[in-house]
């Protein structure tokens, strides 16, 4: 399975001379299977780049989202595929409280933009999942809620017998009641050979933003050790956060086991 990233960072789109190595797209990011089955995993402004590449046939295109935070789905009114007739493309959302599955599409309508989704020449089905696990041509999905501000959905996906979670906006120690304890967490990412987790919040940043709904770098790394997992991948990165600064983290954990790695724009990983 490859694993290719077009969008890293948290929150909102950060363009400019700081961000130009890691990235300033929000989370996109595209598995390809073996037999060149394809998923797109969330639909953040990275998802722009990636539509332009899908360019070339007129294959399904499956998205399958985290949640409906404007990072998360804001990519989709300048994904070319939704322009290109006939095209069809099915959009799986995750868990949300109040069952706000067309999420994506009312971000289009009316004053918000000049092109409302009935418009759109493109075929666009919303699916929302009734269980939380299933299988999608070579895809194997378990899903599990985040701790995040308005619940969300993880993803572990199993193809070609590698094994990936997905993880983003996700709090393991929450001050509020969670809805996935952490326990949980570990038996959800066990084993896998790549996760990318949630890592905006350094222990600078506390107890300021307790609660809003993200780990700490070193949270994610601890459940990655304990979980016994393969590659950690570090991943909605902060705004804020400067090349320089990924830079010094990448080397604080350079040579630790499970290998940590900063997501990086234009990444591409196999497992």
């Amino acid at each position: 399975m490859q694993i290719k990233f077009y969008g890293v960072r948290g929150s909102i789109p950060t363009p400019g001379p700081d961000t130009q190595r890691y990235g300033g797209n929000t989370p996109c990011v595209l598995l390809t299977s073996h037999s060149g089955q394809q998923l797109i995993l969330d639909s953040g402004t990275g998802i722009r780049q990636l539509g332009h590449e899908l360019m070339a046939d007129n294959t399904e295109l499956v998205l399958l989202l985290s949640h409906n935070h404007w990072d998360h789905i804001q990519g989709f009114p300048f994904f070319a595929p939704a322009y290109q007739a006939g095209r069809q493309i099915r959009i799986i959302p995750g868990h949300t409280l109040h069952g706000e599955h067309d999420a994506i599409l009312k971000q289009m309508c009316g004053e918000f933009f000049p092109v409302p989704p009935n418009q759109l020449p493109s075929v666009i089905r919303i699916t929302p999942m009734a269980e939380d696990q299933w299988q999608l041509g070579d895809f194997h999905i378990r899903r599990c809620r985040l701790n995040h501000p308005g619940s969300g959905s993880a993803y572990r996906i199993t193809a070609d017998g590698q094994s990936l979670a997905y993880v983003t906006d996700n709090e393991l120690f929450p001050p509020q009641q969670e809805l996935t304890p952490r326990a949980q967490w570990l038996e959800f990412v066990a084993g896998v050979d790549l996760l990318i987790h949630d890592g905006q919040y350094l222990e600078t940043d506390m107890p300021h933003k307790l609660g809003w709904g993200h780990s700490l770098v070193t949270e994610a790394v601890v459940l990655a050790v304990e979980a016994k997992v393969k590659k950690l991948v570090i991943f909605s990165h902060d705004p804020a956060r400067s090349d320089q600064q990924l830079d010094l983290l990448a080397q604080q954990w350079s040579g630790q086991q499970p290998e940590v790695v900063m997501a990086l724009e234009g990444m591409e990983l196999w497992c």
